[in-house]
């Protein structure tokens, strides 16, 4: 029990002391200050709007008070909501959950939070899941159709709802049912500056995207529609974007089809574009007013969106057929009147729509026949409403409210009475206010105000609204609850806050003033049958189906009840459902008018505790006894204040009790001894057991303290003596460890050095001093062996190209294993060499001699290494003239390209045909293919070649030589590498002399009996694509410039 515990004010107003209005509002304040915005009075719930989100809910805390009772835990609506669903599923009660308030005191948060909790403790599995989620999103579409934002709240309730859940024997949700109460229909074509329309209306201009907009032929800017405020379009706080498509979601969840939902849309469309039919004046021919449609655009969108004529409909608005059993009269319409019929067709297709939907949501959520249910209820209701202007809504509001409050006093009484004949406690008789005597002004059959309303609303004859006020003057004139300004008038007094057009009832809440104006037209809620018929001939299956009164088949001319007498059936009905359950009750309180978190406002939160009840439910729950509890937590909690029952008591828990309250010399006046339970009839004496219990606790926490002290100290010197004889005993057997260590390796050290004498002693006796070499031959014979054959299982591959080779153990085995290397390389490439044909031996051979020549010498080389020696680079087979050049003994061709020929005297370069055979060196011309030039190979001196990646080469000449009187040439080859390797080998085996070849960027050449020096140089690009640039640079130099 944490009631008194650390608690911020009184958790629980049954034990409030004094109990008095002005004590109950600041214990609410202080506690609301601090952040605790519930409290109990008994088992009902008292809850103040924070206006914020604190962080008191969650997965966390419901599972932390699904684990505790009641009164374990801080007052919560959890707790509450537990409380319910336990006694629902583990005593097999029916429950209902009454939620009351004020508009803006948070009715629909907390339905809303005890449903989350439901969903959260019961049953889990598919079906279970499916089940909560439907009924969990059945809010935000009732929200949207049904909640608006008015001056006091931004998301009022403008219906009521009560929602039977139904579970199953396990305690798992099978489905539910929803009945609602009175719509605020009025509010969809008339609401205060500052007030909104229903969220709908906003949600879907603010979320549909463009082409829906299209499709419903609406713009999205909410100043267009005259049923929506131009200065309330937003809500602080609220996304409408994201609620429309929470909406669409949720009813996807619930079970509509697409197809629906566009429906749905359509009607609501029709009904902001039915706000915005303009009616004008018009006449007859014989001069009476009638009226028509200014513009003809908007019945045309309508009828085209809806499948109507719109013909049709412009004559259902402007006309009104009056029908008896004889005849029909058809009567125009003037403006005022052709008005009302406009809004009383959008406030009824609203309204239907509504009631459509909840008929909808129903079918998804409903529960099969056949399966016994157990059922909780939930009722969020609009509070008892007081208005500067009080109407026809405002009346059935608080008539439904007098109901609730005439349930709970007699649910409240009658538990307390039960409870106390179960525990055999002699009941006391409270005094009580008893408000059976307004609930019978309101709603007696013959002489009630509701009765009256009717009777006045069938009445023949001119009927109007002060007709039905002079009849409620004659009826209730001496009624003590009633009053006007005819009865006040009668009895000399003056209240210039009383209207002639008024009448006031004195509610158990207050006084309420009610203006009558419109009470006989909202009573009568008509709809003129030719709207209902053309609505029913419309091609809109939704649409159709809500107007099955304008099917001319089902045509009655029975006036529909009226709304008063639909309202009194409905809560004649709730009442007789919440007097089937158990009823759990949370009073919801606004605690200021501006929505303002932290805002205490002492004189409205009293105004509210005054109508709610709150003083008078506390003091009907104290009537008697104030406090209660079984013998055995009582006794539990309590016995440490007896010697006699603390620390152990074998005896029976209400001897025990006894003994606690008869040590402690309690008045047999302050308490009571039930069958199971004891009553303390005061709170003082609840307060003086818990100053007593805590005294008691402090005196048990000091003998707790020292007796733990000195156990403490005792467990200390244990245990510091325990780890000095450990640490003695410890450090004695490590010294004698270290002793016997020593002992023993000097032991060890003796016997060493004796067998090591004595072994040299038989040594010198038994061997002679040649057995050493004999010992060491045979030992480096045996590692030479080992070493040999152990190459022997780690020899490389064959490939050639592999050098690895086994490293030597010792390094006295280097240079034998350095030659055995040298043999097996030279035994590979033998082996490879004897596998190669004789062409493939001559390849290699000319590859060979090249890296001879170039390898590291030209920058040229290494392109060529890779690339295989082809000899004919001008398709010598398919040129008859060529081969005939090279003469019948002269053998094959070794190369036959076009190289450029550079002029010794300009520098120029031009195209020529260079064979070369075994035996002579042709240069030819490429255009008729003739010999130019013919030169024995015995008569090149040598040859002169640069460094860098081009293709030029000078070709000395003997001058003893025909050809060589004439100079050297200078030739450019793309083959310089292959050319050059093939003419030194030519060379080789005509002449049996090498070809002399000079690798040089500097050379000269003989040009007409005089020398010519050639310099090359390395252009700016680095010579990097072998480009020849030649430039002569006076009579004796030639400059050739590698690009």
């Amino acid at each position: 029990m944490t009631l008194l515990e650390g608690c911020i004010g009184v958790e629980d107003l049954v034990l409030l002391e004094p109990l008095e209005q002005e004590s109950l509002i600041k214990n609410l304040q202080l506690r609301y200050e601090k952040g605790e915005i519930y409290t109990y009075i008994g088992n009902v719930l008292v809850s103040v709007n924070p206006y914020q989100q604190l962080p008191i809910y969650g997965p966390e805390f419901i599972a932390k008070y699904r684990d505790y009772t009641f009164y374990e835990l801080k007052p919560h609506i959890y707790a509450l909501a537990n409380v319910a669903y336990q006694s629902l599923r583990d005593q097999d009660q029916d429950q209902c959950i009454l939620i009351t308030g004020e508009s803006g005191a948070g009715k629909t948060e907390a339905s809303k939070l005890v449903m989350t909790y439901v969903a959260a403790v019961c049953g889990e599995g598919e079906r279970v899941n499916s089940v909560k989620e439907q009924l969990l999103q059945s809010n935000p579409v009732l929200e949207a159709f049904g909640n608006a934002k008015t001056i006091r709240n931004n998301n009022s309730s403008r219906f009521g709802k009560y929602m039977d859940v139904e579970f199953d024997f396990k305690g798992s949700p099978l489905g539910g049912v929803i009945t609602n109460y009175l719509l605020e229909k009025s509010r969809v074509v008339k609401h205060l500056e500052g007030e909104r329309n229903f969220h709908i209306f906003y949600q879907l201009l603010a979320g549909a995207d463009p082409q829906l907009l299209k499709a419903l032929k609406l713009e999205r800017d909410t100043n267009g529609y005259a049923y929506l405020n131009p200065g309330a379009s937003r809500v602080n706080g609220m996304d409408d974007t994201a609620n429309f498509k929470a909406l669409q979601s949720a009813m996807t969840v619930i079970g509509f089809s697409k197809e629906e939902i566009r429906q749905v849309l359509e009607v609501v469309a029709l009904v902001l574009k039915l706000g915005n039919v303009e009616l004008a004046d018009e006449f007859q021919a014989n001069g009476v007013p009638a009226s028509g449609i200014r513009d003809g655009k908007g019945i045309q969108e309508i009828g085209e969106m809806v499948g109507l004529n719109s013909a049709e409909l412009e004559r259902a608005l402007c006309s009104r057929t009056m029908e008896t059993a004889k005849e029909k009269v058809v009567t125009a319409l003037n403006v005022v009147q052709a008005q009302y019929a406009r809004d009383a067709l959008a406030k009824n297709v609203y309204s239907r729509l509504f009631n459509w939907l909840v008929n909808r949501i129903n079918e998804s959520i409903k529960v099969g026949t056949g399966e016994k249910r157990k059922v909780m209820g939930v009722l969020d209701i609009y509070g008892f409403e007081i208005l500067e202007d009080n109407s026809f809504e405002q009346f059935v509001i608080n008539y439904c409210n007098e109901k609730l409050q005439q349930v709970f006093i007699e649910i409240t009484l009658k538990e307390e009475q039960e409870e106390y004949k179960r525990e055999g406690i002699p009941w006391v008789k409270v005094d009580y206010f008893d408000n059976g005597i307004i609930c019978n002004l309101i709603e007696h059959n013959q002489r009630g105000i509701l009765a009256m309303l009717d009777e006045e609303c069938l009445r023949p004859g001119m009927v109007s609204d002060s007709t039905f006020l002079a009849k409620l003057n004659q009826v209730f004139s001496k009624h003590d609850h009633y009053e006007s300004k005819v009865t006040q008038n009668a009895q000399h007094q003056y209240d210039h806050s009383m209207g002639l057009s008024c009448f006031r009832i004195c509610h158990y809440a207050g006084k309420v003033t009610y203006n009558v104006n419109s009470f006989i037209d909202k009573n009568n809620d008509l709809l003129f049958r030719d709207l209902s018929q053309a609505m029913w001939k419309a091609q809109h299956p939704l649409l159709r189906s809500l107007f099955p009164e304008g099917d001319p088949k089902q045509a009655s001319l029975k006036r529909p009840p009226t709304a008063g007498v639909q309202f009194k059936g409905s809560v004649a009905i709730l009442m007789k459902n919440l007097y089937s359950k158990r009823p759990n009750y949370i009073r919801c309180i606004k605690p200021n008018e501006h929505q303002q978190r932290g805002e205490f406002s002492s004189e409205l939160v009293a105004i509210q505790t005054r109508y709610l009840g709150l003083l008078e439910n506390v003091r009907v729950r104290r009537a008697g006894y104030a406090y209660r509890q079984a013998y055995g937590s009582f006794l539990e909690r309590y016995r440490l204040l007896s010697r006699s029952t603390w620390l152990r008591w074998d005896g029976g828990d209400r001897e025990g009790v006894e003994e606690v309250l008869g040590e402690l010399s309690v008045s047999s006046e302050e308490v009571a001894f039930g069958k199971t339970k004891i009553f303390i009839r005061s709170p003082k004496t609840l307060f003086y057991l818990e100053d007593q219990r805590r005294l008691r606790i402090h005196q048990l926490a000091t003998l707790i303290q020292k007796t733990y002290r000195g156990w403490r100290c005792r467990v200390h010197y244990q245990l510091m003596r325990k780890s000095q004889i450990l640490i003695s005993s410890w450090f004695r057997g490590n010294m004698q460890k270290k002793r016997y260590g020593k002992m023993k390796a000097s032991a060890l050290l003796i016997q060493a050095f004796v067998r090591g004498w004595k072994a040299r002693k038989n040594y010198r006796k038994y061997f002679r001093s040649e057995a050493a070499l004999t010992l060491s031959d045979f030992i480096y014979k045996s590692i030479a062996r080992k070493f040999l054959l152990g190459l022997k299982n780690d020899l490389p591959s064959t490939n050639v190209l592999d050098r690895r080779w086994p490293a030597a153990p010792y390094k006295y085995f280097n240079t034998a294993n350095h030659e055995l290397q040298k043999l097996f390389y030279q035994w590979k490439c033998k082996k490879f060499r004897d596998q190669l044909s004789p062409k493939q031996v001559e390849v290699l051979r000319e590859k060979l001699c090249a890296s001879e020549l170039f390898k590291g010498k030209k920058a040229s080389y290494p392109q060529s290494v890779p690339i295989p020696f082809h000899g004919d680079y001008v398709g010598l087979q398919g040129n008859p003239k060529l081969q005939k050049l090279k003469g019948g003994e002269e053998g094959p061709v070794l190369v036959a390209e076009t190289v450029m020929k550079v002029n010794r005297g300009n520098g120029k370069t031009s195209s020529r045909i260079l064979l070369l055979t075994k035996g002579h060196m042709i240069i030819s011309d490429t255009k008729n293919s003739r010999a130019k030039t013919v030169v024995a190979l015995n008569s090149v001196a040598g040859v002169s070649v640069t460094s860098f990646k081009d293709g030029l080469f000078s070709l000395h000449l003997n001058e003893i030589s025909s050809v060589g009187s004439k100079g050297d040439f200078l030739l450019v080859s793309k083959h310089v590498i292959e050319l050059l390797t093939k003419m030194y080998r030519a060379v080789l085996d005509a002449t049996q002399r090498q070809l002399p070849v000079t690798v040089t960027e500097e050379f000269s050449l003989r040009f007409k009996e005089s020398s010519l020096a050639v310099k090359v140089i390395q252009g700016p690009g680095g010579g990097g694509n072998g480009k020849l640039s030649c430039k002569k640079k006076g009579s004796r130099c030639l400059e050739v410039t590698v690009q």
